[in-house]
């Protein structure tokens, strides 16, 4: 049972990682109905312009304030200029590209933002390099919180748990309880009239989705010195935030919160608890020892070796029983 509750636990910290990175996408969708493929590329250039940002006021302050006390400034001062950097790139993407793309349908947005990723990928590899960046977490916030039953939880992740849900409120109050909100879903639904009411449906447009890169760039900064700065980290993680959105419903913010959740919970399970496949074989009559060739790499199955294939296995599953997922309100 200890292992299920540290498993549990780690797991709502990872997913809550992973919610921070697809609220972006889902703002973005479900504003504008843009499937931004590009999203995790945004993620990257966060965590980058984290780095170089957060390196630079370090070395400038530290030697004046201390070196700890300095990298903390760093970190915070970054926490706030590598999104508003990320967002203005994102809007510029879309002043410039998405807005003239738009007219042409939802397929050529989607191979416009991948496009993109590629793009910003080679870039990145381009202008910082193919090595990873030692991007640490600040000193000062790398301490145990709290200890139970010998086992220490770094403050850091419970201020990245603390982080997703106040992004998670924010995003909630402002789609759904301010007049901002109601403009943006307007300009989406009924643009002309939102246009005749004396709103720049374009620029509005412009804005929601630097938003949504920014809230990217919100996860490339704190998560990206978790989880590691590096150009393939886009890749890595991209293919997951898609996962989540569809699983949780396109659009729906609660959705991903949920959906994020529950697959950061399973994946840390599965690898945690290892539970071996042989046993389920030979409770069924099967001579394991006998086993050869396909059949010995199923008996050899275990849960943790499944891990990484689990979440596009529920993708698969939610696609051919309710392609709307949990919570969506239109079909993928």
């Amino acid at each position: 049972m200890e292992a299920v509750f540290f498993s549990i636990f780690n797991g709502v910290l990872y997913g809550m990682l992973l919610f921070m990175l697809s609220s972006g996408l889902t703002l973005i969708f479900s504003m504008m109905g843009i499937l931004n493929f590009a999203h995790a590329a945004f993620f990257m250039l966060g965590a980058y312009f984290a780095y170089y940002v957060s390196n630079g006021l370090t070395g400038l302050i530290g030697p004046l304030i201390g070196g700890q006390v300095g990298q903390l400034i760093g970190f915070l001062v970054s926490l706030v200029i590598a999104p508003v950097l990320v967002g203005v790139v994102g809007g510029l993407v879309q002043r410039f590209g998405l807005r003239y793309v738009h007219r042409f349908g939802h397929v050529a947005e989607l191979l416009f933002t991948f496009g993109l990723f590629i793009l910003i990928e080679e870039l990145v590899q381009m202008f910082f390099g193919k090595v990873p960046k030692n991007y640490q977490v600040p000193e000062l916030l790398n301490f145990a919180a709290f200890t139970w039953r010998g086992l220490d939880y770094n403050f850091y992740r419970l201020f990245m748990l603390v982080v997703s849900i106040g992004i998670f409120a924010w995003l909630f109050w402002l789609m759904t309880r301010t007049r901002v909100g109601l403009i943006i879903r307007a300009a989406l639904t009924h643009p002309n009239m939102t246009a005749q009411l004396g709103h720049n449906v374009p620029r509005v447009f412009m804005w929601t989705f630097g938003a949504g890169c920014a809230l990217a760039g919100v996860a490339g900064v704190i998560g990206g010195n978790v989880l590691g700065t590096e150009p393939g980290m886009a890749i890595t993680l991209g293919p997951i935030v898609f996962v989540i959105i569809v699983i949780g419903g396109l659009g729906s913010l609660s959705g991903a919160l949920i959906a994020s959740v529950f697959i950061g919970i399973l994946n840390d399970l599965s690898v945690s608890l290892d539970i071996k496949f042989r046993g389920l074989f030979e409770s069924l009559g099967v001579d394991v020892d006998m086993a050869e060739g396909v059949m010995n790499d199923l008996v050899n199955l275990s849960t943790a070796k499944l891990a990484p294939v689990l979440p596009y296995l529920l993708l698969v599953l939610v696609l051919i029983f309710r392609p709307r997922g949990l919570f969506g309100q239109r079909d993928v």
